[in-house]
């Protein structure tokens, strides 16, 4: 096949391809966006887009917008660039402000949620940007270095920052012990114990993970994704109109159904803080 010479790439994220072989990225916003396929490398392959029938961006029923807290240096933006891109830089450049990522993932057969991921800086500086993108969030990855006590003792400053300025709506959270992979070399000087009493104590999960290693960090942001998807199901998390935290691809008559209940339900407009 001719490389087709229009096709331009510009600044994207990339995520995982169907196949995991290699890698697609998107161009462009809502039904008119395609995907761009790159090979290993980052060259653009030939055949360049996906076929609609392999990969329709349109094809996701809900949308998630995550935001990741805590910390700078804490290493947010590695675990992101380990989840959608499956490296790992040993050096990468400090976030200015907020940056984005998008990523798929299949909750359960049929049900396809679209993730948007919002990295948060987290120097104080920037504090007044990222406080701006609170109230658009669903979820939230509590994010602190086991090898770095101050990050361990801010994560309950973050959470109450959030939980101030998402109201009316409902954030459900995530705590990660990032770097754990530093105990080897006797770094460690926050205990799982410790982090776990914190996590029963902002009724979130703990997980302890490594964008060095990889270790659990799939499995942090899809417990998150899931615990969001299981808040849809209950009723704990609801679609609004004009809030951008969860959105369906869905008409209004075809969109998610509670169960019937005959207790009244009691009204949501809260954060799970």
């Amino acid at each position: 096949a001719k490389m087709n010479k229009q096709i331009k790439v510009v600044r994207f994220h990339p995520f995982k391809s169907p196949t995991g072989l290699s890698q697609s990225v998107q161009r462009g916003t809502g039904k008119s966006a395609q995907l761009v396929h790159i090979c290993r490398g980052g060259a653009v392959c030939q055949g360049l887009l996906w076929p609609a029938v392999t990969m329709d961006l349109t094809l996701w029923q809900y949308q998630f917008r995550i935001i990741m807290l805590g910390d700078s240096t804490v290493g947010k933006s590695s675990m992101l660039k380990r989840y959608t891109e499956d490296l790992f830089l040993e050096t990468i450049n400090q976030t200015v402000g907020v940056d984005f990522y998008v990523h798929f993932l299949e909750v359960e057969p049929g049900v396809r949620i679209k993730l948007q991921f919002w990295d948060t800086a987290g120097q104080e500086r920037f504090r007044s940007v990222t406080r701006s993108y609170y109230r658009n969030s669903v979820g939230g990855l509590l994010v602190f270095d086991v090898a770095n006590r101050a990050s361990f003792e801010h994560v309950h400053e973050w959470y109450t920052e959030v939980c101030e300025h998402v109201k009316p709506h409902t954030v459900l959270f995530v705590l990660v012990g990032h770097k754990n992979d530093r105990e080897e070399a006797g770094e460690r000087v926050v205990q799982r114990a410790e982090a776990e009493k914190l996590a029963a104590q902002l009724g979130a999960p703990y997980v302890e993970a490594s964008a060095k290693t990889g270790h659990n960090i799939r499995e942090a942001f899809e417990l998150l994704t899931r615990r969001v998807y299981q808040g849809l199901l209950n009723g704990e998390v609801q679609l609004r109109e004009g809030w951008d935290g969860v959105k369906s691809s869905a008409p209004q008559t075809h969109q998610l159904r509670k169960p019937q209940s005959s207790v009244p339900e009691k009204p949501t407009d809260r954060c799970s803080c």
